[in-house]
């Protein structure tokens, strides 16, 4: 059985989604949890829907995951519950209180967390002023010591959308493309608080690609760079230097977007081809 699993979690004290050797992760935490939950006797891996950083947070995050259906049904006991939604209290009672599961069902048929997705949408939070700084909300909205304006950023943002190839705004790995189509890149202030928040949407991102965006765009909205310099940087084709990539603290995974139950398989079949700029 596949099933699909909603969930979101603060990122400050994780190293990323992603195992690593020593390190505390989400996917660690989460794929331990699941095994004591179905008392494997390993772990069971899990596809996520996009690898978050150090420090990033995920207010919607889903993955997917194969299990033995049996296990499911055993782990609810003789509680009565649908053994598939009761695994979301299961999971939310051994997990640590900065992961929490929202939701656990059966994946349709072709459903693939990752590959299946159309789009993903990231939103940065930043608080630009001494008086937008909020201690309460320090883990998840980042301090800028000098103004922006958000006009700039937006119009340097406009030339950065559609279909190219990202690979100055990314961390290469060998063998993966850096071509990906960025639907949506803008910036406005928030009524309630005034802190600046961007919206970042795309079909993927590769790797550091939305902190680099964000940190070529606030050197255009403090002023240290024209307009101009984001279609440089891009038009550039490697990495540039002067490009920061900013700290995950003010990042958050907001929603991941999945077609149709139909069309699930086709979307992930033509998302596991290799991108092109033809």
């Amino acid at each position: 059985m596949r099933l699909r699993i909603d969930l979101g979690y603060d990122g400050t004290d994780f190293r990323g989604w992603a195992t690593q050797p020593g390190l505390r992760t989400v996917q660690e935490e989460f794929e331990g949890a699941l095994a004591t939950v179905l008392r494997a006797d390993g772990r069971l891996p899990v596809v996520v829907a996009g690898r978050t950083d150090a420090g990033v947070h995920a207010r919607s995050q889903v993955l997917h995951v194969d299990v033995d259906e049996s296990a499911v049904a055993a782990s609810a006991g003789r509680s009565g519950h649908d053994p598939v939604a009761n695994l979301t209290r299961r999971l939310n009672g051994i997990l640590p209180p900065d992961v929490r599961v929202h939701r656990t069902r059966v994946a349709p048929e072709g459903f693939d967390a990752r590959f299946s997705a159309v789009w993903r949408r990231y939103a940065y939070r930043i608080a630009d002023r001494p008086e937008l700084v909020d201690p309460l909300t320090r883990r998840t909205v980042l301090a800028w010591a000098h103004p922006v304006d958000e006009g700039l950023m937006n119009e340097a943002a406009a030339t950065l959308l559609g279909r190219q190839d990202f690979a100055t705004f990314c961390k290469r790995r060998e063998g993966a493309t850096t071509i990906r189509t960025l639907l949506d890149l803008h910036w406005a202030r928030r009524p309630d608080t005034g802190v600046l928040e961007g919206t970042i949407r795309a079909d993927a991102f590769c790797h550091n690609m939305v902190r680099a965006l964000v940190g070529c765009l606030i050197a255009i909205g403090d002023g240290r760079r024209p307009v101009s310099w984001a279609h440089e940087v891009m038009v550039a084709g490697v990495k540039h230097p002067a490009v920061q990539v900013l700290h995950g603290r003010g990042l958050v995974l907001e929603e991941v977007a999945y077609p149709d139950d139909a069309e699930l398989a086709a979307r992930a079949e033509a998302t596991r081809k290799v991108r092109t700029l033809d």
